[in-house]
C-alpha cells in the first residue's frame, strides 16, 4: 500500500517514546503511593496505655545520677535473673537488647540513650513488657520521662488491649525504666498487681547505687 511502508517507520520511531512514557508515569504513581503509605505509616499514633505515671529522678539517686559513675553497661543476666522468671501470674516469654535505643520507641528520642533492655510477659488473660533505658545523666532520663508524658511512648511488643491498660516510667539516675501491663475483661487490682511486679524489675538500679556509694 502506498504510504504503508512510511508509516509503519513513523510507529516504531514512536515506540520507545512511548514506552518511556508509560514507565514514567508508572514510576509516578508508584512515588505517590509510596509517599501517601508512609504518611500514613508514621504520622499515625501507636498504641498508649489508658493510665499512666510518672516520676522524675530525686537526690536519693545523685550517686548514679552521671553514667560516668556507673560505667559498665547492664546485661540482660542482670536486669532479668533466674528469680524474675514468674512474676506472679505472668511468665517471661523473652528478652531482648536494642542495638538503638529509639527502636523501643515511637515519637520520642532517647538523646544519650547507649543501651534499652527488653523482657516481655503474659500469663492469667494478662501481657506486659519491662524496658530499662540507659542515659547519659539524670536531666536526659527526667526529658525521657516527660516526653512519654505527651508526644510518644515505647512501641508495645507483647499482645494485649491497649485500652484499660496502665503502665509506670521512672527515672532514677541516668536510668529510665518503663513498666507496661494490659489484658482483656481483667479485675483492675489484677492488672494492677502485675504492673507492680513488672515495676520491680527496676530493682537492678538499686544494686547500681549500692555499688557506686
Amino acid at each position: 500500500m502506498p504510504g504503508s511502508e512510511d508509516a509503519f517507520d513513523d510507529y516504531d520511531d514512536d515506540r520507545p517514546r512511548w514506552r518511556r512514557l508509560v514507565v514514567i508515569g508508572v514510576i509516578v504513581v508508584m512515588v505517590a503511593a509510596a509517599g501517601v503509605g508512609g504518611w500514613l505509616w508514621l504520622g499515625r499514633e501507636l498504641p498508649r496505655p489508658a493510665t499512666f505515671h510518672a516520676e522524675s529522678t530525686s537526690a536519693f539517686y545523685a550517686a548514679i545520677d552521671n553514667r560516668q559513675n556507673d560505667a559498665s553497661p547492664l546485661t540482660l543476666q542482670e536486669v532479668f535473673t533466674s528469680a524474675t522468671q514468674t512474676l506472679g501470674k505472668l511468665g517471661l516469654a523473652g528478652t531482648r537488647e536494642y542495638a538503638e535505643c529509639d527502636e523501643a520507641l515511637w515519637g520520642v528520642t532517647a538523646a544519650g540513650c547507649t543501651q534499652a533492655l527488653q523482657a516481655t510477659y503474659e500469663g492469667g488473660g494478662m501481657a506486659g513488657q519491662f524496658v530499662i533505658f540507659n542515659l547519659g545523666d539524670g536531666r536526659a532520663a527526667d526529658a525521657l520521662v516527660a516526653a512519654l508524658r505527651k508526644d510518644g511512648f515505647v512501641r508495645q511488643d507483647v499482645a494485649f488491649e491497649a485500652a484499660g491498660s496502665q503502665a509506670q516510667a521512672r527515672a532514677m539516675g541516668h536510668y529510665v525504666t518503663v513498666s507496661w501491663a494490659g489484658g482483656k475483661a481483667i479485675a483492675e487490682q489484677d492488672l494492677l498487681t502485675a504492673l507492680v511486679a513488672l515495676d520491680g524489675l527496676g530493682r537492678v538500679v538499686q544494686g547500681r547505687l549500692v555499688d557506686a556509694v
